[in-house]
């Protein structure tokens, strides 16, 4: 008899996924308070990270007139690599992890439409009070001044700029957004999988996920909402392009995470589908 667990070696990966949906179900219902703080946390990481991220660009930049420039792209997309570290062993709340769970509890029947929505607006809803808290801090501060300011307005002009790159721009736009959860879910597959034991290796697969779209410039829909959120507080920014860009990826970070992780993924590991329709054949061949 074939071993179950060889041919459908992801079983662990989708029971954790669906207990973990579980909880945020209660959560963002009776509890809602709570889990839009814990949301907020996961904005307020992804706005200090990336933070660091274009402080140490705008190091780098300053040496040798911009010789190693490159090297702090390297180095700066491995700093911001460690927020999905800090999001995950904190307990927060990220949205473009809750589409894959979601999507995975949608396949599975385990909630409905209706609550698939709430969970994912209510913690985009965090994400970004997160991030807005952190930019109406950074008002009071100089922290995005000089260089890291600098750094911080020509990433959000490249991000605008796909949308006013007609079609192109905008294709361009979703494809990066679907590469980028792709990546990020792609680690959270291995974390929750139950295959990787260590910390270690599973803060180490989260950076590693995070570093590639970071440095590739894949576009994520929670990063983009927190530095527009900063720019857009420090020096304005064109709120129908930014809207543009959000709607896109949004989209974008759906189909990378919750289509080609979590529906690939659930269908994939779907053993009293896959065996239930064996059997069927197999009974059908006898008759």
């Amino acid at each position: 008899m074939t071993d179950q667990s060889q041919v459908f070696p992801g079983t662990q990966f989708i029971s954790t996924i669906l207990h973990s949906l579980d909880a945020k179900t209660a959560m963002s219902g009776a509890l809602a308070r709570v889990y839009l703080m814990r949301a907020a946390m996961a904005g307020v990481i992804i706005g200090i990270l990336y933070l660091a991220d274009f402080a140490v660009l705008a190091v780098f930049a300053e040496i040798g007139n911009g010789a190693l420039a490159p090297l702090g792209r390297i180095v700066g997309a491995l700093v911001f690599g460690f927020a999905l570290v800090f999001i995950y062993f904190s307990k927060s709340e990220l949205l473009t992890s809750n589409m894959m769970i979601v999507s995975i509890g949608r396949y599975f029947k385990r909630i409905s439409v209706v609550k698939s929505l709430r969970i994912l607006l209510l913690c985009y809803a965090g994400n970004f009070l997160g991030g807005l808290a952190l930019a109406l801090l950074l008002m009071g501060s100089t922290l995005v001044d000089g260089g890291v300011g600098v750094q911080l307005d020509a990433a959000v002009d490249h991000k605008l700029s796909y949308m006013s790159g007609g079609l192109a721009g905008w294709t361009d736009l979703f494809v990066r957004a679907i590469l980028c959860n792709f990546m990020i879910n792609l680690a959270m597959l291995l974390v929750y999988n139950g295959m990787i034991k260590s910390d270690v290796m599973k803060s180490i697969a989260m950076i590693v996920s995070v570093f590639i779209f970071a440095f590739i410039g894949f576009e994520h829909s929670v990063a983009n909402t927190v530095v527009f959120t900063i720019v857009g507080l420090q020096s304005g920014i064109d709120l129908g392009l930014a809207a543009g860009n959000l709607a896109i990826v949004l989209a974008g970070n759906f189909i990378g995470g919750g289509l080609l992780i979590g529906i690939y993924y659930a269908y994939a590991n779907d053993a009293r589908k896959h065996l239930d329709r064996q059997s069927r054949k197999g009974k059908a061949i006898a008759d």
